[in-house]
């Protein structure tokens, strides 16, 4: 992988003279390669984790597992595409396994997200099951985790 998209892979708010310094280029050089790699959709998007905790959020997110029925001439593509147009749906993946589709949600509370699985995701044709699990704390979100570490000092034993 390109040094520069590591680098922003592991922080996006580095400005583009910062990532020019530790690249060694010029920050025109820089610039120009990160909106070539916009341009050509390697680089989607950019994120903040949040701590929603401190924030007061209230979130609900759930895991769906889906089973569905591959379609003749879009295999699971097109189910796939369709689930993951909705604005509830945070991320859809393809998986292997005893499910087909892994499905995060967010809602602002658990009916919304019940709501969702029994009248949108449910009544999808092709879409055999579901299996809703809900998330109840982050600890770890995109490699940050959520608390910082606690060194804890010990105080020395003594016979």
């Amino acid at each position: 992988m390109d040094p520069l998209l590591q680098i922003l892979h592991d922080n996006a708010a580095l400005k583009p003279a910062q990532l020019a310094a530790m690249l060694n280029r010029s920050e025109a050089e820089v610039t120009a390669k990160i909106k070539a790699y916009e341009a050509d959709h390697i680089i989607l998007g950019y994120r903040t984790i949040l701590n929603e905790e401190k924030l007061g959020v209230d979130v609900v997110r759930a895991v769906i597992e889906v089973r569905i029925t591959p379609e003749r001439e879009g295999g699971f593509d097109r189910i796939a595409e369709r689930v993951a147009k909705y604005a509830e749906v945070r991320s859809c993946y393809l998986m292997s396994g005893a499910y087909d589709l892994l499905v995060v949600v967010e809602g602002h509370d658990l009916r919304e997200v019940a709501m969702f699985v029994s009248e949108k995701l449910a009544t999808i044709q092709g879409v055999l099951s579901t299996a809703t699990h809900f998330m109840l704390k982050p600890y770890k979100e995109q490699g940050v985790l959520m608390k910082p570490e606690r060194h804890e000092e010990r105080l020395a034993v003594t016979p």
